[in-house]
């Protein structure tokens, strides 16, 4: 076979290649598409949820709530009113996702959830085993965060933040540990793995975001409605019991309050989790 034959053969099996290469793009394209068009309300959820929560938290709610905490004529200064906050929603974030997605993982890839669901014991022990383990990591990255939003602060913004009542404190970081990872078992029995990004979207973000974690709950009173309705966002109770242990200055709801919501949020959210969790394993 002479060499022009060979580079002709040679240039055809390129083409060749080249043509099956662009056609499996196309189709993988096409599958892709087709699975985009499928879950286009999903991606557009996701896509406006988390800037919708930003823009009504911080160009909705704190231009009609005003400049109450400038740190002027006696008032504290908004870095004092964001400890607090900040120390909740790590506490908030860290205790659901620290059982949220490796529980998802152990049952919808690794499969580790059935070695662990023969172990002679009542599934309920295994799953608040794991409410108890992140609650020890939250409370670890509230240690760690704790010292960080003290000391990073601009010039002349130092914040006035200081532990009035140490058991309280002990009390309220332990209850707001376990409410968030109780409620990250909760979540966790509720949703698939895939739809892990509309949980943050839709759940996390706005829970953080209106959680009185940038201002406290007191200053709503300009949005009635908008302040009964966070009553029912168990991050606000976080925030405003952490303000009334570190900023008892800063108006927070009543110490009772947030301890009884605390205890009465971590109960229900384990509970339910629990249950949903027994039947998540066996179902």
């Amino acid at each position: 076979m002479s060499t022009s034959t060979l580079t002709s053969t040679e240039q055809a099996a390129r083409r060749g290649n080249v043509s099956i290469g662009l056609g499996t793009l196309r189709a993988l394209l096409a599958r892709d598409l087709k699975v985009t068009r499928r879950n286009l309300g999903s991606l557009l959820l996701r896509a406006v949820m988390q800037p919708l929560a930003f823009t009504f938290g911080f160009a909705y709610v704190l231009p009609a709530i005003g400049d109450s905490f400038g740190g002027g004529h006696g008032q504290p200064g908004f870095s004092t009113v964001l400890v607090p906050g900040l120390v909740a929603i790590t506490i908030a974030v860290q205790g659901i996702t620290s059982v949220l997605m490796p529980m998802l993982i152990e049952m919808t890839y690794t499969k580790q959830i059935e070695d662990r669901a023969l172990a002679p014991v009542p599934l309920w022990v295994i799953g608040l085993q794991k409410v108890i383990s992140a609650a020890v990591q939250t409370l670890l990255a509230a240690a760690v965060v704790f010292p960080v939003v003290l000391l990073v602060h601009g010039a002349g913004a130092r914040p006035e933040v200081h532990v009035h009542d140490w058991p309280l404190f002990l009390a309220v970081l332990v209850l707001s540990c376990l409410l968030a990872a109780s409620f990250g078992l909760l979540l966790g029995t509720l949703f698939e793995i895939t739809k892990v990004q509309n949980l943050v979207a839709v759940v996390i973000t706005p829970m953080t975001v209106l959680g009185c974690v940038y201002f406290p709950w007191a200053s709503l009173d300009a949005l009635p409605w908008l302040q009964y309705a966070t009553l029912l966002n168990p991050v606000m109770y976080v925030s405003e019991a952490l303000r009334a242990c570190l900023t008892p200055g800063v108006p927070h709801l009543p110490v009772w309050a947030c301890l009884l919501a605390l205890t009465g949020g971590t109960v229900l959210a384990g509970g339910f989790g629990l249950r949903q969790f027994g039947r998540r394993v066996t179902g």
